[in-house]
């Protein structure tokens, strides 16, 4: 309600000082409290306007305005105040800074809020109860929700174990949380959905820790409660875990019914679910039913798996109608992909050659190039295993693969099938055929040319044509400059031609475009090996180590240079490393051995010798290091088993026969060493040194054999006498003659020969053997031991006896002159 406002009358001009005590009585703010209308006014909400805060500069807010006739302000302006003024010492805020507006302090008391009623500090929130049930309770479930990231996060990090813990704490105080709700409230207002949460991250927390026995009941307890909607779901996961646990029949089942569940709208899904359920029939061997399967998926959305998997099917069925026409499904899957178009400028703008540039290597291109290459891996495999079944042979069967992939988008998966039915034939033996189908690409495009040079370089050199192989390497190179294959066969045959200097600049080049060529790094180090530069070998082989960490190869190397630089420490440690890579490889075993004895560590030698006879019995040098440890330690009882082992693998070689009958004689068995020795001169008559034996052996025992042996001996030494005259007159016998001389000699001087650690001094070691067919044995033994250690006295027995044999004086007619 507002109150007539009157104007002053015209005051006479000659009065100065009229009209100041007039003023608008809407400024009379004197009696507003008693005002019934105005204060009936502010208490509804019509009477709620905003306040005028604005005044006149330069007023006083206890002074009323003077308007007169002559004054030409206007009502409707009074109160607006100009912008940033100064006003009781505050000023205007600028308009769009900030809110415009005046502070509490400005307006209480002014004339336009005389009451002071202007609006003040908001008054301070009300303080949570913390110790209310329903304050603990939105707590306790934030903290249930921290704890079920905690767990992913944990599971994204590799955590196991972490994330499983956090996902049965969350399980833990998720219950606890709805006890309490059920104790205050109504079962209504519990939240399914952090129950679901809960109960789901559990379940996949323990199928990760492969606790699959926890993860059903856990998914168990979600499927059968009916208040979550979408629990069915689950049985996805669930059989998931039966397929892990190889539980097919089971996964199927829960498959199936998964699949129930799941609307007709969400195809995908549905289809990755029939796709489970095929494999699963594969799995089982019911070839028929995952047909179905993968049949209705190509029909419906073809995919490379499903058809991949459709061909297998087929081909264990033995259909050949229908693997021709899965593989031509195969082929016409779509990728969704552009292809090399859209990298392709159409014109030379800078700007847009940048922007293709860019594109050529971002993520989606990086995807773009997976999916293609898996689609050329699927293809190629399926390719390879029909081949052979769709036709009467493989080289038809190629041929129709060849010629569905031309009429395709994948036109240059063609020369590559055809480079594969080239190496089918090498897998054959068939090497003329290989030649050929290769030779056909000699006029094809570089990159194709190349690879068919590299694989013919690769069967001339293995041929050992190394002149073939050196010009189709050359065309390899030739075709394609950055074939780091190319590359490493043109380094191999210079490298059988010695020079090494030259192959070691052909496998750095192929290194340069490849780095990750191992074959070139591998052969680099070997040229630096032949070189001499043995830093450098092991630079690379160290280096190809570091990619190849469990290459049997690479290790022998590293070690067998570390010998090279006689520091055996290093090489019995990456040895060791080998061994427990190939922990049956016979030679690795005997070089482990050899590198003990040469540190003189005789019972690990013997160790790793004896493992290396257990795995390959037919090595003729460990054999003759383990007789000669047996007679080293006095057991020559042992060593005779090596020795005849050793006359089994070369039974025209007298020595090892010879050893047997001496191991015998030594350890006291007479009779069987007399038996053993005519055994031998059974098989060798002529051998001087068994009759010798034999000899001194009657005689000894006092047999009436004696002197037939000493007939025979006669007799062969003059044989031998006369052969040594016929090749002294030969043109080439004479240093042959000198030898033999005085291989003779030695055996003639000794007396009475006593059998020790020495092999060499065994009867009959360094005595050739002549068969009637005129053919001469080498029948030579060199002793890997190297001198004989002189056996340390024991406490028992003062004196070493000699061998029984060492001082029998025989009678003149009986010795040999």
């Amino acid at each position: 309600m507002m109150r007539d406002v009157h104007l002053a009358p015209e005051t006479d001009e000659d009065d100065l000082y009229s009209g100041y005590n007039d003023y608008n009585p809407t400024f009379d703010t004197e009696d507003l409290e008693n005002d019934a209308a105005f204060q009936q006014a502010l208490r509804t909400s019509h009477g709620r306007r905003p306040p005028v805060t604005a005044k006149i500069p330069g007023t006083s807010s206890s002074r009323p305005l003077a308007t007169g006739f002559g004054s030409k302000t206007m009502l409707s302006s009074m109160g607006r105040p100009m912008t940033g003024a100064i006003q009781d010492g505050v000023a205007r805020p600028m308009t769009a800074v900030h809110a415009a507006g005046y502070t509490k302090g400005a307006m209480r008391g002014s004339a336009f809020d005389p009451l002071g009623q202007g609006r003040g500090p908001a008054p301070p929130l009300e303080m949570k109860n913390e110790d209310s049930p329903e304050e603990k309770m939105k707590q306790l479930e934030k903290k249930v929700n921290e704890l079920v990231e905690e767990s992913c996060i944990a599971n994204s990090c590799g955590d196991l174990k972490l994330a499983l813990e956090k996902a049965k704490e969350a399980g833990r105080k998720e219950r606890v949380l709805v006890r309490q709700r059920e104790q205050i409230a109504s079962a209504e207002n519990i939240n399914l959905d952090l129950t679901y949460s809960v109960l789901f991250n559990l379940a996949s927390q323990y199928a990760a820790n492969e606790m699959y026995a926890e993860a059903l009941n856990t998914y168990q307890v979600i499927v059968k409660n009916k208040m979550f909607s979408n629990g069915g779901r689950l049985k996805v996961n669930m059989g998931n875990i039966y397929l892990k646990q190889r539980n097919y029949s089971k996964a199927i089942k829960f498959y199936r019914m998964a699949l129930d569940q799941i609307p007709g709208v969400h195809v995908e899904m549905r289809i990755k679910i029939m796709h489970n359920i095929g494999v699963a029939f594969i799995k089982t061997g019911q070839y028929a039913d995952a047909v179905n399967s993968f049949g209705h998926i190509m029909g419906t959305s073809p995919n490379l798996k499903a058809g991949f998997n459709l061909i297998l099917c087929y081909f264990a069925v033995g259909d050949r109608d229908q693997m021709k026409r899965a593989f031509q499904m195969l082929i016409a899957v779509p990728l969704e992909i552009d292809y090399e178009d859209k990298y392709i400028s159409p014109n030379d703008d800078p700007h847009t050659n940048l922007l293709i540039e860019a594109i050529k290597k971002d993520n989606l291109r990086e995807m773009e190039h997976e999916r293609k290459t898996m689609a050329e891996k699927y293809i190629m495999t399926a390719a390879k295993l029909i081949a052979p079944a769709i036709e009467t042979s493989f080289a038809v069967g190629y041929d129709w693969c060849v010629e569905v992939v031309k009429a395709s988008h994948y036109v240059e998966l063609a020369n590559d099938l055809e480079i594969n039915k080239a190496i089918m034939y090498l897998r054959q033996k068939d090497f003329n055929q290989a030649v050929e189908t290769l030779k056909m690409f000699e006029k094809k495009d570089s990159r194709v040319k190349s690879a068919a040079a590299t694989n013919l370089s690769f069967l001339c050199y293995l041929e050992n044509e190394l002149t073939q192989a050196s010009n189709y390497a050359d065309l390899a190179v030739n075709s394609d400059r950055y074939n780091p294959s190319a590359l490493t066969n043109k380094g191999n045959t210079v490298f059988a031609s010695g020079d090494y200097e030259k192959a070691a600049e052909f496998y750095k080049e192929a290194l340069r475009n490849d780095s990750s060529c191992t074959e070139a790094l591998y052969n680099l180090g070997l040229t630096y090996k032949k070189l001499n530069r043995i830093d450098e070998a092991l630079d690379c082989f160290l280096k190809l180590h570091a990619i190849l960490r469990n290459s049997a190869q690479v290790l022998y190397q590293i070690a067998s240079i570390y010998e090279i630089m006689e520091d055996p420490n290093q090489a019995i440690e990456w040895l060791m490393q080998l061994i427990s890579v190939v922990p049956t490889d016979s030679h690795v075993l005997s070089k482990l051995g050899e590198l003990y004895d040469n540190e003189g560590d005789k019972s690990q030698a013997f160790q790793y010798y004896f493992e290396s006879y257990r795995y390959f019995p037919s090595n003729i040098e460990v054999i003759e290091w383990l007789g000669a440890y047996y007679i080293d330690t006095q057991f020559c009882e042992k060593a005779i088993q090596y020795f005849e082992r050793a006359a089994l693998i070369q039974p025209i070689q007298v020595k090892w026969q010879l050893m047997v009958a001496s191991c015998y004689r030594r350890s006291g068995n007479y009779q069987k060493a007399l038996d053993t020795y005519k055994e031998i001169h059974r098989k060798f008559p002529e051998n001087v040194e068994c009759l010798r034996f034999l000899v001194r052996l009657c005689t000894d025992m006092g047999l009436k054999e004696v002197q037939e042996y000493v007939t025979k001996l006669k007799r062969v030494e003059k044989l031998k006498e006369m052969r040594e005259q016929r090749v002294k007159s030969g043109r080439d016998g004479s240093a042959r003659g000198r030898r033999e001389g005085s291989a003779g000699g030695d055996t003639g001087s000794t007396k009475g020969e006593r059998l020790s650690v020495k092999l060499r001094s065994l009867s009959g070691a360094n005595e050739p053997y002549e068969s009637s067919s005129n053919k001469e044995i080498d029948a030579s033994y060199v002793d890997p031991l190297g001198p004989q250690a002189e056996r340390p006295k024991t406490a028992i027995r003062k004196k070493t006896e000699e061998d029984d044999f060492a001082d029998e004086e025989l009678g003149e007619d009986l010795l040999p002159e």
